[in-house]
C-alpha cells in the first residue's frame, strides 16, 4: 500500500481549491505526429510560481500546526521547490528560509528572494545545503519541509494527477521528470487508483539522475550532482529516504535518460513548435520523445513542469547554440 493514499491526494485537493491555478491541457501536433499516438502537454510551467512544486509546498504549509507556523519553515532546495514554499509561507504569514547550493542558478535564487524568503547559499551540494537546514530545526525549532520526501508534499503534487485524468481521460502513459519523486511518486498513486493500466514512465537526465540510479541499485545510494540544463532534477534522494524510493519502486512502470543535447533540443521544440518557454527539467518528457527513448501506445501526457530558466540562456539555446553548461564556469 503506498504511503500516500488517493484519500490524501484528494484531501490535497480540496485544501489547495482556489490557491493555485488549474494548469491548461494543449494538444502537440508534431510530437503526435513523431511519436505516432496522440501526445498533449500538462503545461503545469504556467503555475503560479511557474512550477508544479506550489502544489505540495501549499499543501505542507497548511498542514501546520499554530506552533510550527510561529517558527517557521525551512527547506532545501534546487530552486522550484523554494519558490513554491517562499510563496506558499508568504500567503500565510510564516517565515521562510530556503537553503541552496553554489550550483543553483542566480536566477532561480533572486526569484525566490523576491517572493520574501532569506537564501542561505552553502556549499556544492544539496546535501551540504541540508546541513544548514537541520542546524536551523535544531537550533530555532523551525520545521523543515522537504523537496519531496514527505506525505502532504507528496499529496499536494499528486493532485496534478487528478486534473490530467479529468482533462485527458483516456490517458494511457504519462511522462514525468523524474528527480527526488515527489511528482511522479504523488502522480501515479492519482493515477493508478483511478486506472492501475496507466503507464507512468519517470524521464532524468543522465548526469546525476539520482532516483533512476538509485532504483537500478535497488536503494537509495548516493549520486554525484553535477552540472546539467535539467537543473532542477540534481540533487540526490537521500539515504534515509522515507516514501518516494518505495512509490516510485512501486508505482512506476519505467525510467528512462536523456542527453544534454536532447534536452537543449526538446527546449527548442517547445519554443518553435509549441510556443513555450520551459526550463531544462521541465523539458524532458517532451526529450524523451523527439529522443526515441519511450515507445508509447495510446493518448500520452507530457509533464512539463517547470518554465523558471534564465532568459539569457534559453536564448543561446533557442537560436541554435551548442550550450554545454557542464563545461561553463
Amino acid at each position: 500500500m503506498a504511503a500516500v493514499s488517493i484519500s490524501d491526494i484528494e484531501a490535497a485537493r480540496q485544501a489547495l481549491e482556489g490557491r493555485l491555478r488549474l494548469t491548461p491541457v494543449e494538444a502537440s501536433p508534431s510530437l503526435s505526429e513523431r511519436a505516432g499516438v496522440p501526445v498533449v502537454l500538462k503545461l503545469e510551467h504556467h503555475q503560479i510560481t511557474g512550477s508544479f512544486k506550489l502544489r505540495g509546498a501549499t499543501n505542507a504549509v497548511l498542514s501546520l500546526d499554530s506552533a510550527q507556523k510561529e517558527a517557521g519553515v525551512v527547506g532545501v532546495s534546487t530552486g522550484n521547490h523554494g519558490r513554491g514554499l517562499a510563496y506558499a509561507a508568504k500567503q500565510a504569514g510564516v517565515r521562510c528560509i530556503i537553503c541552496m547550493s553554489e550550483l543553483v542558478p542566480q536566477n532561480k535564487v533572486d526569484g525566490i528572494r523576491a517572493q520574501g524568503a532569506e537564501v542561505r547559499i552553502v556549499g556544492r551540494s544539496q546535501d551540504d545545503a541540508q546541513e544548514e537546514v537541520d542546524r536551523l530545526v535544531a537550533q530555532e525549532h523551525m520545521t523543515m519541509l522537504p523537496p519531496f520526501d514527505h506525505p502532504h508534499i507528496i499529496a499536494g503534487q499528486g493532485t496534478v494527477g487528478l486534473e490530467i485524468l479529468k482533462q485527458v481521460p483516456d490517458v494511457t502513459t504519462i511522462l514525468v521528470p523524474l528527480s527526488g519523486g515527489g511528482l511522479i511518486s504523488g502522480l501515479a498513486a492519482a493515477a493508478k487508483a483511478r486506472n492501475p493500466d496507466i503507464r507512468i514512465i519517470g524521464v532524468s537526465m543522465e548526469r546525476g539522475a539520482a532516483m533512476h540510479e538509485c532504483l537500478k541499485a535497488g536503494k537509495p545510494i548516493h549520486v554525484e550532482e553535477m552540472k546539467t540544463l535539467a537543473d532542477s532534477l540534481g540533487g540526490g534522494i537521500g539515504l534515509d529516504n522515507q516514501y518516494t524510493f518505495a512509490m516510485t519502486r512501486d508505482l512506476v512502470d519505467q525510467t528512462v535518460t536523456v542527453s544534454e543535447a536532447q534536452i537543449a533540443g526538446a527546449i527548442r521544440h517547445a519554443y518553435w513548435q509549441e510556443r513555450q518557454i520551459i526550463e531544462g527539467s521541465g523539458s524532458v518528457s517532451i526529450a524523451a520523445i523527439l529522443g526515441d527513448r519511450v515507445e508509447l501506445e495510446g493518448p500520452t501526457v507530457c509533464m512539463v513542469s517547470g518554465g523558471n530558466i534564465d532568459l539569457d540562456l534559453h536564448h543561446r539555446i533557442i537560436s541554435g547554440e551548442d550550450v554545454d553548461v557542464t563545461q561553463e564556469g
